[in-house]
């Protein structure tokens, strides 16, 4: 999912470099959307696996 991000936030930047910029928001949107989610899902995974050991 991370990668995802990383990939819309690519597309951001080049469609702001060559002046699409309701695209490049769009594609910025997506991908702080997928970053909460990641992060979102990262820490639940992080506390799951702590209650797991303990």
């Amino acid at each position: 999912m991370l990668h995802y991000a990383v990939v819309f936030l690519v597309i951001a930047l080049i469609a702001a470099l060559f002046g699409f910029g309701g695209i490049a928001a769009s594609a910025v949107g997506i991908a702080k959307i997928l970053f909460f989610v990641f992060l979102v899902l990262a820490v639940v995974s992080f506390l799951f696996g702590l209650m797991k050991k303990g």
